[in-house]
């Protein structure tokens, strides 16, 4: 069973979601926005809540990824406990996602040969969410 992974942002997620699908070539997804979830009078939805999203994913090289705003009040931290990692045999899908995800982000490091694949390198996209880039792996 593959792991999906759920990112949050303190309200550009809606962003986030229109510059991956534009960076893997997917079409953008629906968004579901705190706004369309039925009403709770014992919890009335503030204003600033009701086009923020409350929930989207995107298939990303066959992987889901799930996209969320935080709710108004609740603590948000930009984390880098998490990355994600993109592994193809495809060098040009590789090279082209790397080049559009560090602009406006920081390289921590250059694609290049490693002992464990042909073509590595890691970043930090404008974000603040950390990627690795594998060209294929070895046994390793």
């Amino acid at each position: 069973m593959p792991i999906n992974v759920y990112l949050n942002f303190n309200g550009n997620t809606r962003e986030a979601i229109e510059f991956y699908a534009e960076v893997f070539g997917q079409e953008v997804p629906k968004i579901m926005t705190f706004g369309e979830v039925p009403a709770d009078p014992n919890h009335p939805l503030p204003e600033e809540a009701k086009n923020m999203v409350m929930h989207s994913r995107l298939e990303i090289l066959g992987s889901i990824v799930m996209f969320s705003d935080v709710f108004p009040g609740m603590p948000f931290t930009m984390g880098n406990n998490f990355s994600l990692s993109v592994v193809t045999e495809d060098r040009d899908v590789l090279q082209s996602a790397f080049n559009r995800l560090q602009e406006g982000g920081n390289v921590i490091m250059e694609l290049q040969e490693t002992f464990w694949a042909p073509l590595y390198g890691s970043l930090t996209d404008k974000f603040g969410v950390q990627w690795q880039f594998n060209l294929g792996m070895n046994e390793f």
